[in-house]
């Protein structure tokens, strides 16, 4: 049975994206490229993108068609693939819906509505599952101080905004009965009382924030490091980047979210703390593209001083897509299988994997391969 895939900032440049994607591999447009689950290791019974029905909030207004007009224009997207897949772009952009403002209603009132939008879009395309999955832009570090889910639905009922606007996504979404996906750095499922609550209702979840560019280079890289057991004495990094998610990236707090989960994968893997900062800049020219340039310092046999430096170009839009159709069809099946709470198997797909899933990425690998082929075998 097709699968729903309701996307939490679905007009922006990774929905689009995926969209676009999921609608030219199912007309024969395009090769599944990116799609790691689609790779030889993984089995194929996995549900084809062409089974996955698009949907999703947003509180801005540019439509889908337009926004993949305006990623062809940026050379993000095939130019052709815009008209071909028009009829795509205007049934997914049908089933979006206003998303949460704070200010224009209870946060309760929000999560009725928020939750009723995912159900109804469920019923009405006869999906056997959705899947939830947060690419909006990203958050301010947030405190949720609500331990249990009892309390926080006693907030959420005396009127008071408990929750921050990811979070209170989460809660819609396992309320709706659906898995969750935490693309971003925000604090989404993480509190524990949304983690009871996924529980309780036997959903599954994983993030968070989706490891594409510099961070997945870093995991390939110090684990080589670890492995040979050269010492890294420092590691700083510098991030150039345009588009929606630079600019938001430009406000310091919003930043600070971003770089606290991009540091964490070095010092985990290496086993120490490690000098360096990672610096993020907000380049409006660079539009949807993004530069990364890393510097590392390390100690080899006698204390002999070397130095790796890397580049890393690409487009986040076209490397995080595959991935949030991956994740969706993953947690998809993972619920299926009756499994409840947060995934650690999935790490491999994050920056700062949930559950204990460490950062080295062979090992996030192996670990992945397991997980579906389980999955497929119907093995817990």
């Amino acid at each position: 049975m097709p699968i729903g895939v309701w996307l939490v900032g679905a007009r922006g440049s990774v929905a689009t994206t995926a969209v676009v994607g999921a609608a030219a591999v199912r007309a024969g447009a395009a090769p599944p490229t990116g799609c790691v689950i689609e790779a030889a290791d993984f089995p194929r019974d996995f549900t084809p993108l062409g089974d996955l029905v698009f949907g999703g909030h947003d509180v801005v207004a540019t439509p889908l068609r337009k926004r993949a007009e305006l990623l062809a224009q940026a050379g993000v997207l095939p130019p052709v693939l815009a008209t071909l897949l028009a009829a795509d772009l205007d049934a997914a952009e049908a089933e979006i819906r206003h998303g949460y403002v704070p200010g224009e209603e209870s946060q309760a009132q929000a999560a009725r509505r928020l939750a009723g939008d995912i159900a109804d879009f469920r019923e009405r395309h006869g999906l056997s599952r959705v899947v939830v999955v947060d690419v909006s832009s990203t958050e301010p570090p947030a405190e949720v101080p609500y331990a249990t889910l009892a309390d926080l639905e006693e907030a959420l009922a005396s009127g008071r905004d408990a929750l921050p606007a990811s979070s209170l996504y989460a809660y819609a979404a396992f309320t709706a009965g659906c898995g969750y996906v935490a693309f971003t750095p925000s604090a989404g499922p993480t509190p524990p009382a949304l983690d009871e609550l996924a529980r309780r209702g036997g959903l599954p979840y994983a993030g968070r924030d989706g490891k594409t560019g510099e961070t997945l280079v870093k995991s390939a890289l110090a684990p080589m490091f670890a492995g040979r057991a050269l010492r890294v004495r420092s590691w700083s990094g510098l991030n150039l980047l345009g588009g929606g998610d630079g600019a938001t990236l430009a406000d310091p707090a919003a930043r600070e979210s971003k770089s606290a989960s991009k540091a964490r994968a070095v010092p985990a893997i290496v086993g120490e703390d490690v000098e360096g900062l990672t610096h993020i800049d907000y380049v409006a020219d660079l539009g949807e593209w993004k530069t990364a340039w890393d510097h590392i310092t390390f100690e080899g046999f006698l204390g002999v001083r070397m130095t790796m430096q890397f580049t890393w170009q690409g487009c986040d839009s076209a490397l995080a897509a595959p991935l949030v159709l991956d994740l969706v069809r993953l947690v998809a099946r993972a619920h299926e299988a009756g499994h409840s709470g947060v995934l650690p198997e999935l790490g491999y797909f994050f920056k700062d994997p949930l559950g204990g899933a460490g950062h080295d990425l062979p090992t996030q690998y192996a670990r992945l391969v397991a997980f579906a082929q389980a999955l497929s075998e119907g093995r817990p």
